[in-house]
């Protein structure tokens, strides 16, 4: 997995961003490579744009975002999904409700853009 990230830092966060374009991350291999490489730059935050995620990310049943966001979590490193997962959220109850969980927390989370996740980060 060839990746041309963006490596800066905001509100005092060292953060490793992927670019849009690549391999759809479909799977823990994938997450493992993307924390190796944020390891390589002393990211403490992954930022994964939307469009990066196998569809079956935001069908639970497939168990796709568990496994993944679960290796983020089990090498300690925070993650943010960054685009508008509106229209998925729309269809499954049970998507917008483990988003809200995530994003209560301070490891796992999903926001529309930078801003939001700036907020995030000062608070």
């Amino acid at each position: 997995m060839a990746m041309d990230m963006q490596v800066y830092q905001l509100h005092g966060v060292s953060v490793v961003e992927f670019p849009t374009v690549g391999e759809p991350v479909g799977s823990e291999r994938h997450a493992v490579e993307m924390i190796s490489e944020a390891a390589g730059h002393h990211a403490e935050l992954i930022v994964i744009p939307v469009e990066r995620l196998s569809a079956d990310f935001f069908r639970l049943k497939t168990r796709i975002a568990g496994e993944i966001l679960q290796k983020f979590v089990t090498y300690r490193k925070r993650v943010a999904i960054l685009g508008d997962i509106s229209a998925q959220v729309a269809e499954s109850s049970a998507l917008r409700d483990f988003v809200y969980e995530c994003n209560k927390g301070q490891h796992i989370w999903f926001v529309a853009n930078l801003d939001e996740l700036g907020q995030k980060l000062k608070a």
